[in-house]
């Protein structure tokens, strides 16, 4: 049977990988997808890397274009990333009646309505499992293994960098801004790692993850998203000493008032399997009305892992290359005249438990006033450790039952109104995923 001819648009970490991958697997590949798959060009501006990890195997251009619109390409892969050139070859690609394969997640999160359409439109498909937690099936899970499932939330480790940042400052007591140097020098986090640290591309991934699960356009712009930056090693600590661990989720769920699309730091009860992933491991936690909850784990980026998942999308490709449109599996989990604009929830709505540290000063009656105004807001509070007082002032914990958003913020500016209260009230969300 013709082989799949596949051209390749970057390859750097992952591009490598999948190069290598493919040709280490070519016999086993080809058995699986019925056909072998063949890289038959390669587009980096490195050419000397190219020639590098190719081998001199397959053509070599520095033109990217030229392979989106060679027209003995039956498949392109996308690894380039960002979302200026990447949109462009991408549409391209689709215009020239190719299947598109691609890692990109900050694309598809912020442009992915636009492609998919356009690939509807032209009868391809644009696969990309690889966009979300590197070489977990989390994208075939949500969207093929729990089809008979209604999906009621989504949780997840979805970036190894301010993961294994937040095992290091748990393990060994030191600061964010400590850990993330080490993460650069260990090569876990770039040069720039905004994105990571700032929950931006936790927030990319949860978009298409709530898309899937709830069959709704992608809504990247309705996200709220906070990064680790800010976390302090003090709460980490307190943490554990109440049974918790702190992670940077992913949390997408569908209420009755809309769905949520969140990421934050969070509280996870510390016998939950979820708040056991350390280092740069991945972990997705979903919860189904029929399935119940299912954790899928393991690398969430690298060379090979991610390959992984690039690989698993051209052997569904080639598999299905000659079928009828309208009878694949849809990009988005949902037939496309089926997705829906559901309401999304914003971040004051959101109801969920808390954890409040206070630094106050050493006089009687504090406790008193704060938990008055706290319940005047009709939050009750579950537990409370009040350390040692250091300088006339010390640090008291609480961790409430579940609240609304907009009530905590309310409660807190009255608290720090409060003359014995010195300085900001430290907020962070707890979820129990259970």
């Amino acid at each position: 049977m013709k082989a799949m001819n596949v051209g390749l648009l970057g390859i750097g970490t992952v591009g490598g990988g999948t190069f290598t991958v493919l040709q280490r697997n070519a016999e086993e590949i080809a058995r699986r997808a019925g056909r072998p798959i063949h890289i038959t060009v390669v587009a980096d501006r490195n050419l000397e890397l190219a020639q590098k990890v190719t081998g001199g195997t397959c053509r070599l251009t520095d033109d990217a274009f030229a392979v989106v619109n060679d027209p003995n390409i039956d498949i392109v892969i996308e690894l380039i990333g960002g979302y200026g050139v990447a949109k462009e070859l991408v549409l391209a690609a689709i215009a020239n009646g190719k299947h598109v394969v691609t890692a990109n997640k900050a694309l598809l999160a912020t442009h992915g309505n636009e492609i998919f359409q356009a690939a509807q439109d032209k009868g391809v498909m644009v696969a990309f499992e690889a966009a979300v937690a590197g070489g977990i099936p989390i994208i075939k899970a949500v969207r093929e293994g729990l089809a008979a499932n209604r999906i009621q939330w989504i949780a997840g480790i979805i970036n190894g960098t301010t993961n294994f940042i937040l095992s290091e400052m748990r393990d060994k007591g030191l600061a964010f801004a400590d850990v993330l140097k080490e993460a650069q020098r260990l090569g876990y986090a770039e040069a720039d790692p905004t994105f990571d640290v700032e929950g931006v591309d936790a927030a990319h991934k949860i978009t298409l993850l709530a898309s899937l699960a709830f069959g709704m356009p992608v809504q990247f712009d309705k996200a709220h998203i906070e990064g680790i930056s800010k976390l302090q090693a003090t709460d980490i600590r307190y943490a554990e000493q109440l049974g918790y661990r702190i992670k940077l989720l992913g949390i997408t769920k569908r209420t009755d008032n809309g769905v949520e699309l969140r990421v934050h730091p969070t509280l996870i009860p510390a016998k939950r399997l979820i708040a056991n992933v350390e280092g740069a491991m991945n972990a997705v936690l979903v919860q189904a009305d029929a399935v119940g909850s299912t954790l899928y784990y393991g690398k969430g980026a690298g060379a090979e892992p991610t390959a992984s998942a690039v690989v698993a999308d051209l052997v569904d490709i080639t598999r299905i290359h000659t079928a009828d449109p309208t009878h694949r599996v849809p990009h988005l989990a949902f037939q496309p005249d089926q997705l829906v604009n559901l309401p999304m929830l914003s971040m004051d709505e959101v109801v969920t438990s808390y954890y409040l540290r206070l630094r106050v000063q050493d006089k009687s009656g504090v406790l008193a006033e704060i938990t008055r105004i706290l319940a005047d807001a009709n939050i009750s509070i579950e537990a409370v450790i009040q350390k040692e007082p250091e300088a006339e002032a010390a640090d008291l914990v609480l961790l409430t039952h579940q609240a609304r958003e907009k009530d905590i913020n309310a409660a807190l500016a009255r608290i720090e109104d409060l003359p014995v209260i010195d300085g900001a009230v430290v907020k962070l969300r707890m979820e129990s995923l259970g």
